[in-house]
């Protein structure tokens, strides 16, 4: 996908031009500005099979970029993407095979009694993937894609029992867009954890789950492990910002509501997510030299 042009006139792929409009334009909805900056969205098809097959190679890169990132630990760790063909199964990656060597065929469908109908040849499934992501799923239609794993600074995080301060202008992309899971029960084996999982997330982005890590939800693949990514980024940024603020008596400055949400609307929205992701996708598939679609 080419890179958008960043020049004040842009097209709106119908041979006519589009004034760009400042990021924080009064009374213009992110969609409009989208459009108005020619950020892509996310591609159509007619064809399911044919979405399926995309997204599937979309799902692959996000471990692969999971990877990357060092999100790994041991064998936990889950993305699930709704699949377009049956939206009452969804694909995971199977157990105990590395984020960084996934590949589409490698992917397993799971149905919703917890049952390997398709997939690649290591067809084990992570029962606390399928008790937290299959409870999500059912109680989130508008979710296509989730995300958890046990990363460093959002399981550091997720020992303090408290949500986030907004004290930067990437955490205004989870003002009151994100929610405590205040019960650590061990492993997520039970099906009662995964539905008060799904519940206490209710019709939020993320979770902090306590003692445990950290949960991300969207339409997209995309916008899913930026959510991610940058919950993850922004836990660090508190750790930080807390232990250099407490070695000097002091608390972090907070931003306050009004700017909180105003920026909220543009930093936090779905296609905002789905846009900020692209650097990320566009760079690893170059990498990989696109072995992840094998």
């Amino acid at each position: 996908m080419a890179p958008v042009s960043t020049d004040g006139e842009q097209s709106n792929g119908h041979g006519a031009s589009a004034v760009a409009v400042a990021p924080l334009e009064p009374g213009i909805s992110a969609e409009q500005q989208a459009k108005a900056l020619g950020i892509p969205s996310p591609p159509q098809f007619t064809d399911k099979y044919e979405e399926r097959k995309y997204l599937k190679g979309r799902l692959a890169l996000a471990f692969r970029i999971f990877g990357k990132y060092g999100f790994d630990e041991g064998v936990a760790g889950h993305i699930t993407l709704r699949d377009p063909v049956d939206p009452t199964t969804f694909w995971v990656n199977p157990f105990g095979v590395s984020f960084s060597l996934i590949k589409a065929s490698d992917l397993i469908q799971v149905n919703h009694d917890g049952k390997v109908i398709d997939g690649g040849p290591v067809r084990i499934l992570n029962t606390a993937a399928y008790m937290i992501h299959s409870n999500i799923h059912a109680a989130r239609p508008d979710v296509n894609c989730a995300a958890h794993s046990h990363s460093l600074y959002g399981r550091s995080f997720c020992t303090l029992g408290r949500e986030l301060d907004i004290i930067t202008q990437d955490s205004c992309a989870f003002y009151q867009d994100h929610v405590l899971y205040e019960s650590f029960n061990g492993i997520v084996l039970a099906d009662e954890e995964g539905k008060e999982i799904a519940k206490t997330l209710g019709d939020k982005k993320a979770a902090l789950l306590q003692n445990h890590g950290i949960l991300t939800v969207a339409g997209t693949i995309e916008a899913a492990i930026f959510w991610f990514v940058s919950l993850e980024k922004c836990c660090h940024t508190q750790l930080l910002a807390d232990a250099a603020a407490g070695g000097r008596g002091e608390k972090p400055k907070p931003i306050n509501a009004d700017d909180a949400a105003y920026t909220y609307k543009t930093v936090g929205t779905p296609i905002g997510g789905y846009f900020s992701a692209k650097p990320l996708f566009d760079l690893m598939h170059v990498e990989t030299k696109g072995d992840y679609l094998n």
